[in-house]
């Protein structure tokens, strides 16, 4: 299911984590969500993956080799065309207290300590993806009003 392409009205969900096993856990643990699932090793591939593709939402782990998670979401928030999507950062449950503090003011959505209770991750999941699926229709609704707003203008 990771790094299949998506529906043109579907959007994926990026995971990024330089841990395989930590990648695995959470395709399995998101895969009933019938998601597309992206995987992402580094920042830069994070980078490159949500510039080619619909992504509601990043599941971003803040500990990994050169780029970090916290860079990571910097460079996500400073750029127009993914400022906008969601991050939930993932990290070890005995890391530094003041991580949640930075994420937070990096722009993080949420932050999950790991290890993360299966049912609370797939829930804070599925609350992001009806976001971005109701401000999708909203933008389709808006778009459709403009539309008509064009023909009724233009009646004789």
């Amino acid at each position: 299911m990771s790094g299949t392409a998506t529906h043109p009205e579907r959007a994926g969900i990026l995971l990024v984590d330089d841990m395989e096993d930590n990648l695995t856990a959470l395709e399995a643990v998101l895969a009933s969500l019938n998601e597309p699932l992206v995987r992402a090793r580094s920042g830069e591939e994070a980078l490159k993956a949500l510039l080619r593709q619909p992504i509601a939402l990043v599941l971003l782990d803040i500990r990994m080799p050169g780029m970090d998670g916290f860079e990571t979401a910097a460079h996500i928030k400073r750029l127009d065309q993914t400022r906008d999507v969601p991050i939930i950062f993932l990290t070890g449950a005995d890391d530094d207290s003041g991580y949640a503090f930075r994420g937070y003011a990096t722009g993080a959505a949420d932050y999950v300590t790991k290890p993360f209770d299966p049912w609370v991750l797939r829930a804070k999941v599925s609350v992001f993806l009806d976001l971005y699926r109701k401000g999708r229709e909203v933008e389709r609704l808006r778009t459709e009003i403009q539309d008509l707003k064009r023909r009724v203008g233009d009646a004789p």
